[in-house]
């Protein structure tokens, strides 16, 4: 990466560099406007008291904006871990400077990504509602009847 008259860094000439600083630049702006939607929506709008598991599970499972809210919070997860994986990697490439030990380096990087994103993304793809934890603990910004009775539908009899 070449240097400025300034001494400042700047823009890289081509290859996998260029691609990672033009990711870095708009993953960035995508996560900040997706961070603060999640500020609003989750902790603006909704005063801290009435976040619980109830709220996020009826959140994640409603039929009309589940699937929705899943891929906010997943889109959320995987472009803050390479988002700032990537960053740690191009701050440890300007102190390691013997190839191997950046191979060791990137590998560990790359893999605690993986390992992280494959945890975050099962959780949220993954999720099943636990009706009877929900009746234990019901919403607290509903009433308790219309709580129990909003978060867990009715089930037939078997």
């Amino acid at each position: 990466m070449a240097l400025s008259s300034a001494g400042r860094r700047v823009k890289p000439s081509g290859g996998f560099e260029l691609q990672a600083w033009y990711f870095m630049r708009i993953s960035g702006l995508l996560l900040v406007l997706l961070a603060l939607g999640h500020l609003c929506i989750v902790h603006i709008l909704y005063n801290v008291e009435v976040i619980n598991y109830a709220f996020v599970a009826n959140r994640w499972t409603r039929p009309g904006s589940g699937v929705f809210w899943r891929l906010w919070d997943l889109t959320m997860v995987v472009l803050a871990m390479i988002h700032g994986l990537n960053g740690l990697r191009q701050v440890l490439d300007e102190y390691v400077t013997r190839p191997a030990a950046r191979v060791v380096v990137h590998t560990v990087i790359w893999s605690l990504a993986t390992l992280f994103i494959g945890v975050g993304s099962y959780a949220i793809l993954m999720f099943k509602q636990d009706d009877d934890y929900i009746r234990k603990h019901p919403r607290k910004d509903l009433p308790p009847t219309v709580a129990t009775a909003a978060a867990v539908p009715a089930r037939p009899a078997q």
